[in-house]
């Protein structure tokens, strides 16, 4: 199961392991906070009222998600913008009742970095570990069911070549909060501790980020890659292994499942 802000961040962020995983067999979840209502819509520079343009990206996200082979896609419904204002108790205990009730054993998020400091992004990484803990916690009341403990947790992880060859398709990275500007900053290669293979299903994970539509404005240098320099871009997806019960030590692992199947 993936958590995630926005729509889009599912191909952006996860799709080639998502689509690997399902073209495996592996039932494949996301639960996504907002339907990025706030953002672009287009090449129009006065966008839509909200309902219309989370409407329209909700349609994109659940196209993107057929492609990727996803067999469910649920929405938290906070609004885009504001996710670390609202109520964390509640966030988290949504999140904590889609772990009870869909029981997965991996789960994958932002990082605490939020990739490039996406307030939207630092806010799901934080309440969807605290749903890990909640959902685990006999404790914890809930009316989804009973106690679920996730056997392993990873952060979204991109190095400094992944994040070099990601901006120089699409553009500089930043996010500007308080007036403060927020740029992304690679992790460490020494700290990936995951490398995904993903070649094998690049073309879904395109075919996914190309049904976002209203955000192709953003993306429209990718359409222009040739198809040697989309596999670069989507061949592999990095990861921070967080957490597992079931597995550990220094050696990078090749799939998420290491120490499940």
């Amino acid at each position: 199961m993936c958590v995630l802000a926005h729509p889009d961040d599912e191909s952006l962020g996860t799709g080639g392991t998502l689509a690997k995983c399902a073209a495996e067999g592996v039932a494949t979840y996301l639960v996504t906070a907002t339907r990025g209502e706030r953002g672009r819509f287009g090449e129009s520079n006065v966008p839509p009222a909200p309902d219309i343009v989370g409407k329209a990206r909700e349609a994109e996200l659940r196209a993107a998600a057929s492609e990727l082979g996803l067999r469910e896609v649920n929405f938290l419904d906070y609004p885009d913008g504001a996710l670390d204002t609202v109520d964390p108790a509640d966030a988290i205990a949504k999140i904590a009742g889609h772990f009870r009730r869909v029981r997965p054993q991996v789960v994958i998020t932002f990082g605490p970095d939020g990739a490039y400091g996406h307030p939207d992004h630092i806010a799901i990484s934080q309440l969807t570990t605290a749903a890990i803990v909640c959902a685990a916690d006999p404790s914890f009341a809930h009316p989804m069911g009973e106690p679920h403990r996730v056997d392993k947790l990873y952060f979204i992880a991109w190095s400094p070549k992944k994040w070099t060859a990601y901006q120089a398709a699409l553009r500089k990275l930043v996010f500007n909060v308080d007036g403060e500007e927020r740029q992304a900053v690679p992790w460490p290669d020494w700290a990936i501790t995951t490398v995904i293979d993903t070649s094998r299903v690049w073309p879904a994970v395109w075919r996914a980020v190309s049904c976002h539509k209203t955000q192709m404005a953003i993306y429209r240098k990718l359409e222009e890659l040739s198809d040697d320099h989309q596999r670069a871009l989507w061949g592999t997806q990095e990861f921070y292994r967080v957490f597992s019960g079931v597995n550990g030590g220094r050696e990078r692992e090749s799939d998420v499942f290491e120490g499940l199947r």
